[in-house]
C-alpha cells in the first residue's frame, strides 16, 4: 500500500483533500444558483445571510427547492463514494459497488414492496401517515440492500473475485425480475410512481424528509470513518490483518452493514443512482496518489458530494425549462472512468493470449 509519505509527506494529500473540498463549495454555490431562473452571486449571499432583498421569489426557489436539493445530492453523493470504496476493498475488486454488486436492486426491491405492494400511507396519503410510510420504506430499502450484500457475501466465500462480479450481476438479475413481477401485477398509478423514481432525482425531497435521510447518512459516514483502518488492513489481505490483532469477520461485518445503510438510504430517496459508487473512488486514488483509507474515506465524501452536484446540473440543463433523467447522466459520464481506471491498472497491460 502505498502511504502518504511516498507521495511528498503529508503536505500533499492535506492540499488535494483541500482542493476537492474547495471543488465542493464551487459546485454547491452552482447548484443554488443555476437552473431555469439564475440568481445571481450576490443575492445568494444575501438570501443565505438573511438580507432584505426585493426579489422574494428567488429566496422561495433557493430556500424551498434548490436548498434541500443540494444537501441530497451532497449527502447521496458522498454516501455512494464512501460505500463504493468499502465495497472495492473488502472484494479487492475495481468493479465493486453498490451498483454492480446489486445492492441498489435489493433496495429497490424493498421500496417496490412498499410502494406497489400496499402500505397504510398508501390508503391515507397525508398527514402523519406518509412520514411513516417514507420511514417504511427507508427500512425496507436497507433490509433488502443487506439481504442482498449477505448473499453475496456468502457467495463470496466460494469464489474468486471476477466470478463474484458475475454472480453480483446474476442476483441484480433475479431481484429486478421479482420487482418486475410487482409492477405487473400492480395499478398503473403505483407502476408510474415507481418508474419515475427508478428514473434518479435528487429534488422532490422535503425538509422533513431531509431532516430523516441526513442522519442515517451521517451515521453511516461516521462508522466509514471509524473502520479506515480494518480496510487498510484488509486491502493487504486477510492474513496481514489478522497479524495486526484485527477481528476480520467482524470487520468485514461492520463494513458491509455500513455500506448497506449507506446505499439502501440514498436509493429510497434519490432513486438508483449508478456508477458514482464505481467511479468516484478510482478517481480519488488517481488524485491523492495513495491507498490509504485515512485519505481515501474523506476525498471519496468531498468527490462523491461534487460529483453528484455536478451530475444534477447537467440534467437540469441550466438555462432551460426541461430536466434529464440523473440516472442518464451518471451512466454516461461514468463508464469512461472505470474504463480509464481498468486500463491504467497493472495487471490490465498484460498481453490477451487466445
Amino acid at each position: 500500500m502505498r502511504g502518504a509519505e511516498e507521495t511528498g509527506g503529508l503536505d500533499a494529500p492535506r492540499a488535494r483533500l483541500a482542493a476537492l473540498g474547495g471543488a465542493l463549495a464551487l459546485a454547491f454555490a452552482a447548484s443554488l444558483c443555476l437552473g431555469s431562473v439564475r440568481i445571481p452571486g450576490r443575492a445568494l449571499l444575501d438570501i443565505l445571510l438573511g438580507s432584505d432583498m426585493p426579489h422574494a421569489a428567488w429566496r422561495d426557489v433557493v430556500y424551498l427547492i434548490r436548498l434541500p436539493k443540494a444537501l441530497t445530492a451532497l449527502l447521496a453523493g458522498a454516501a455512494l463514494a464512501v460505500s463504493g470504496l468499502q465495497m472495492q476493498t473488502v472484494f479487492l475488486n475495481p468493479l465493486a459497488g453498490p451498483f454492480v454488486l446489486g445492492i441498489n436492486a435489493g433496495a429497490s426491491l424493498g421500496v417496490a414492496l412498499v410502494v406497489m405492494a400496499g402500505g397504510a400511507a398508501l390508503l391515507f396519503p397525508d398527514g402523519a401517515l406518509l412520514f411513516l410510510n417514507r420511514l417504511g420504506s427507508v427500512g425496507a430499502a436497507v433490509a433488502g440492500a443487506a439481504a442482498v450484500l449477505a448473499l453475496v457475501l456468502a457467495l463470496a466465500r466460494r469464489v474468486s473475485v471476477v466470478t463474484l462480479i458475475v454472480l453480483g450481476l446474476m442476483v441484480s438479475y433475479a431481484v429486478s425480475a421479482a420487482v418486475s413481477l410487482l409492477m405487473y401485477f400492480s395499478v398503473p398509478e403505483r407502476v408510474q410512481a415507481f418508474l419515475a423514481w427508478s428514473f434518479g432525482s435528487f429534488g422532490g425531497v422535503t425538509w422533513p424528509e431531509l431532516a430523516l435521510l441526513s442522519p442515517v447518512v451521517g451515521a453511516g459516514l461516521i462508522l466509514a470513518l471509524a473502520c479506515a483502518k480494518p480496510l487498510n488492513a484488509l486491502l493487504l489481505g486477510e492474513e496481514y490483518a489478522l497479524s495486526l490483532g484485527i477481528r476480520v469477520r467482524r470487520a468485514r461485518w461492520a463494513v458491509l452493514l455500513c455500506a448497506s445503510v449507506l446505499a439502501g438510504a440514498v436509493t429510497v430517496f434519490a432513486g438508483p443512482i449508478a456508477f458514482i459508487g464505481v467511479a468516484v473512488p478510482h478517481l480519488c486514488r488517481a488524485w491523492l496518489r495513495t491507498s490509504n483509507h485515512l485519505w481515501l474515506l474523506p476525498a471519496c465524501l468531498l468527490l462523491g458530494g461534487t460529483t453528484a452536484l455536478v451530475a444534477d446540473l447537467i440534467a437540469r440543463v441550466p438555462g432551460w425549462a426541461i430536466a434529464l433523467p440523473l440516472n442518464a447522466v451518471t451512466s454516461l459520464c461514468g463508464p469512461p472512468v472505470v474504463i480509464w481506471a481498468l486500463l491504467r491498472r497493472r495487471d490490465a497491460h498484460t498481453p490477451f493470449a487466445p
